[in-house]
Order: C-alpha cells, then structure tokens, then sequence
C-alpha cells in the first residue's frame, strides 16, 4: 500500500455503478449565489447579540465571546465576532460593553448568572482592523424599528 498524500484516491473505482444524479439541483444552482466566507468590512454596523459566552483565553485568562448578527444594510445576517479578554487593563472595557447593554453588576463574579440578558440587544458597532487585529466596539444600544424582522441564525459555538 501506498501513501498518495491524498485522503482518497481519485484513482480508485467508485463502489456505485453510476455517478449521483445532480440533475435535481440545476434549476437552482442556476440561480444561486455562491457563499461568501470573506469576513464583514471595517464599518459601523447596526447588529443584535446573537450569543455570548464566558470562555478562557488561549493563554487562560477568562474571556467574553460574542457573537453579533448584522441588522442591515449588504451584510444583514452575516456575523461579527468579538472576543473580550478579561485582566486587569481591560476591566473598563467589558464593563463599559455591559454597561452599553444595560447591565450593571456589583461584582464581576456575578457575570455568569446574567449571559442571558445580554441576548438580542440591538447595538451600533465599529468594527476596525490594524494588521492583524481586529477590535469590534459597542457604541450604542439602538431600537430596533418595529415589525423589521430580526435575522436568526445558528449559534457558531
């Protein structure tokens, strides 16, 4: 046996008689517009906390993971991540980010009991790239116009 360096062979026989039929799938296919994996532009976006989550950092220091669903414009329903280390330089940030929530707590400890009111906030945000880094900044809380829909979508982690 020999190792091709590829997962499978492109060589080897197929165990179907006939290749899949994919004639099903034309008229859409057609019409369809391909994924679009490139990340949301720098900007400010209107966006809503689709989920948020205390985590640890790759060097372990404990972390907010959020996960916002842009509201509108070209890139409506398309996510933007933010990722909030928590040490002692960075308390005024995550504290002013809850406090643009509309959570205030009297300890930092409490966090873990209030995630879920941080939920389906409808925010203004700045997102900004320099090099390889990207800060996503909470503005504002912003009121959603009534009976505009609210795009949903799979929770990413």
């Amino acid at each position: 046996m020999t190792d091709s360096g590829t997962a499978f062979d492109p060589q080897a026989p197929s165990p179907y008689a006939a290749p899949p039929d994919l004639s099903a799938f034309d008229d859409e296919y057609g019409t369809v517009q391909p994924a679009d994996s490139d990340e949301v532009p720098d900007g400010k976006y209107q966006a809503r906390v689709h989920a948020v989550k205390l985590d640890r950092s790759q060097k372990g220091d404990p972390m907010l993971k959020w996960d916002l669903i842009v509201l509108s414009g070209q890139h409506t329903g398309r996510h933007i991540f933010k990722n909030a280390v928590i040490t002692q330089a960075s308390l005024p940030f995550v504290k002013g980010d809850l406090k643009t929530l509309g959570l205030e707590l009297p300890k930092l400890s409490e966090l873990p009991n209030h995630l879920d009111q941080l939920l389906d906030h409808a925010l203004e945000v700045t997102k900004r790239t320099k090099g390889e880094y990207t800060n996503v900044y909470f503005n504002k809380r912003i009121q959603v116009p009534a009976g505009e829909p609210i795009p949903s979508g799979a929770t990413p982690f």
